[in-house]
């Protein structure tokens, strides 16, 4: 499987990459991270954790593990297993993230224990610190608040990002009173409903919600942990479990579920990342130019177009540490081929680090996209990827490239 996806890539590939993409993973395995919304690096830039199955072409099956391992940057000692979970899916694994400092760092993931979905916080070896009632969804960078949903709402809404360990039960139910996202507070594991399905959808009606199933999607708190993005999915059922005329919603709120504002209201927002505080980049549907990425500001009707005529394409996107630089990817195009670019905020220029094949063995829920991240010191940035015919994570060093362009003579 591994040579042949690699000739198929070889057969597809374009003019040589800007950047030297290296797989950190075993090839025996299937490996990768996940959604790009958290760094997979510790605090000191020494290691990386991802997951570890050995197959890749089907949805996990309830109750099938991934094992979660840790890479030593500086050791090249390969796959180091830390622990296993069974709440974990390929788009956005078990949110697989780092707590703490570099004084002391731990790790936390979702997992599936006693009937039950939870999450767990563990140190840098596997060995059991402690574990909480509901999984995480989002957490704030001091690593105190955390917010949940309904995985398995979330499966069966969108296939491929929830989980699939308990059956989903309620799917006669549309938008339930007590289904919604949860708060919980990490230290204590204390944990309350603050916004429910059927809150938004009588708070924020329009036509034809009869017949629609809604779901929550996309949790993200700001930099300081005083406001969250959330998403409200729907779609529309008809015969049996068909479906069609999907819908999404972007709102932010507070901590507690006060002060829920509708900041996207045009069909269809994708993906996002926050600016700072008050501003948040996505790729929406908006009047202004139609689809294409635009900065929102919080709680106003503030918006502008990010990237006009440059960033053309939907992709996953993040910014560097320092706030300059915009790291996203594409969807494959009739090559099949996914492009990873930089976007200099300062310059508005394009940088594309590279295009990777996409096989068609990979596709649907079970698709492999790039989702980029930044290392924290932002001079590295890590990939999923299945160019080479097996599910891999991949560095890449873009020091040069992000160091060696100057502001603008203004600046």
């Amino acid at each position: 499987m591994y040579c042949l996806g690699k000739a198929i890539s070889f057969l597809y590939q374009d003019p040589p990459n800007l950047v030297q993409a290296r797989a950190l993973s075993d090839k025996r395995y299937h490996c990768f991270f996940g959604y790009y919304n958290n760094c997979p690096w510790d605090h000191s830039g020494r290691y990386i954790v991802c997951l570890k199955v050995p197959f890749a072409h089907r949805m996990p099956k309830p109750g099938e593990p991934a094992e979660i391992c840790r890479i030593d940057l500086h050791s090249h000692s390969g796959l180091e297993k830390i622990a296993e979970t069974r709440a974990w899916c390929w788009q956005q694994g078990c949110m697989l993230q780092w707590l703490g400092d570099i004084s002391h760092q731990y790790i936390m993931f979702n997992d599936f224990q006693d009937g039950k979905y939870v999450s767990v916080i563990t140190d840098t070896c596997g060995a059991m610190k402690k574990i909480l009632p509901l999984p995480v969804y989002a957490v704030t960078k001091n690593g105190q608040q955390s917010l949940s949903i309904n995985f398995a709402r979330l499966h069966y809404g969108g296939p491929g990002y929830g989980y699939v360990a308990r059956p989903f039960t309620d799917s006669d139910k549309p938008a339930p009173e007590h289904d919604g996202i949860w708060h919980m507070d990490i230290e204590t594991g204390e944990h309350k409903l603050i916004i429910s399905l059927e809150q938004v959808v009588k708070s924020f009606r329009v036509k034809k919600f009869e017949n629609a199933f809604h779901y929550f999607n996309h949790l993200e708190f700001n930099p300081s942990g005083t406001r969250f993005v959330f998403f409200q999915r729907w779609f529309y059922r008809g015969k049996g479990d068909s479906r069609s005329q999907n819908f999404t919603r972007m709102f932010t709120a507070n901590p507690d579920g006060s002060g829920i504002y509708l900041l996207a209201d045009h069909g269809m927002v994708s993906h996002f990342t926050w600016q700072d505080d008050t501003r948040l980049l996505a790729w929406s549907k908006h009047p202004l130019a139609g689809c294409c990425y635009y900065l929102f500001e919080d709680k106003t009707e503030n918006v502008r177009i990010v990237g006009e005529g440059i960033l053309t394409e939907d992709g996953h996107p993040t910014y560097s540490p320092d706030g300059r630089w915009i790291l996203t990817d594409t969807y494959p195009n009739d090559r099949r081929m996914r492009t990873l670019i930089l976007f200099d905020s300062i310059n508005s220029r394009r940088i594309e680090l590279g295009r990777y094949f996409a096989p068609f063995a990979f596709d649907g829920p079970i698709r492999c996209d790039l989702h980029p991240r930044w290392s924290r010191d932002g001079k590295t940035v890590c990939f999923d990827s299945a160019h080479e015919g097996m599910r891999a994570v991949y560095t890449a060093n873009v020091e040069e490239l992000v160091s060696r362009l100057p502001k603008k003579q203004s600046d």
